[in-house]
């Protein structure tokens, strides 16, 4: 096992991170990866500007323990990340997180959405990488922990900057880069592009994050020998499957892998996820947030149709777990 690089004063415990994805990554989910192995999960990305005028919402997303102090121990480190375009705001929302458990901040610089590519937001700041370079800066001079920033390889195939945008990160201070191998424009269609990725780790001496088609150990593997990053982010290919964690530590520390669960695991699995949110977000919202995480834990198993047509008609979560158990 490799001695892993530092991001900033952060040492992750192993190279496989959780990705932050809008509308699943909440406390309770990622409780869940960072039991399974998760070296950093990541929360959903909050808006600095909802931070400024003090959303509910997104104070919420912020949340770190799913109830209360006794429970720190069961989470693993816990990354926030944050949009927004505007340096200064950017920069007080920084200093809001300050205070916070977690270890590290990031700036969300490639989310596709059309309503935050709109607002000059997520992806859309690929096109200014001096801006990129001054929110950045400005974040860092309000806090001593690491600073990141995740991007995608351009907005689109006609204007692929990567290199540009990440060395101006660099230059204003991020402590590491996560890239995805897509532009914005592909979205998650096509093939992640790892020869893009290679080239930012070539082109910056702070840790890179590969992050594309990450499904298995396999497709890990490839990660690491095609692009040379430091860090793997895993995103689809976590959704419903925190096993990928268990599995991917065994192989990196040079121990058998673990066969994939078998159905009375993912039950089991199923059942706790569901317990976690009710506790969390209580019955209504949790009963209905759970349907996609069961859509997801069952996919490709026998009786999967059914079992989501069933699902989707259940507005309680006494009769989800009922219908989990005769599945």
């Amino acid at each position: 096992m490799e001695r892993l690089p530092q991001i900033g004063s952060f040492r992750p415990q192993n190279p496989f991170f959780m990705a932050p994805l809008a509308g699943v990554t909440d406390a309770p989910t990622r409780l869940i990866y960072s039991k399974m192995g998760a070296g950093l999960v990541y929360s959903e990305m909050v808006s600095a500007k909802g931070m400024h005028y003090g959303d509910k919402k997104s104070a919420q997303l912020l949340d770190i323990l799913y109830t209360d102090d006794s429970q720190k121990s069961n989470f693993g480190d816990v990354a926030f990340q944050i949009f927004g375009s505007d340096p200064d705001i950017m920069a007080e929302a920084v200093e809001m997180l300050d205070t916070k458990e977690n270890v590290l901040i990031d700036v969300n610089m490639g989310c596709p959405v059309p309503k935050v590519f709109k607002n000059g937001d997520g992806s859309a700041l690929l096109k200014q990488p001096m801006l990129c370079e001054k929110i950045i800066s400005a974040m860092k001079s309000k806090t001593s922990k690491p600073v990141t920033a995740k991007i995608r390889t351009g907005v689109d195939e006609g204007s692929i900057n990567c290199v540009e945008v990440a060395l101006a990160l660099e230059e204003g201070g991020a402590d590491a880069i996560c890239v995805h191998g897509r532009t914005r424009e592909a979205y998650y269609t096509g093939v992640a592009d790892y020869k893009r990725i290679a080239e930012v780790k070539e082109a910056v001496s702070i840790p890179v994050i590969g992050n594309g088609d990450v499904f298995s150990v396999e497709n890990c593997k490839r990660m690491f020998e095609e692009t040379g990053v430091d860090f793997v982010m895993i995103a689809r290919g976590a959704l419903g499957n925190p096993w990928i964690f268990r599995e991917l530590n065994a192989w990196w520390n040079g121990e058998n892998v673990p066969a994939r669960p078998g159905r009375d695991e993912i039950k089991n699995m199923m059942v706790y996820h569901t317990k976690l949110l009710v506790d969390y977000k209580g019955e209504r919202i949790a009963t209905n947030e759970m349907k996609k995480h069961l859509a997801w834990y069952t996919k490709g198993l026998a009786g999967s149709n059914e079992f989501r047509r069933r699902i989707n008609n259940i507005s309680t979560s006494s009769d989800m777990i009922e219908l989990i158990s005769e599945f």
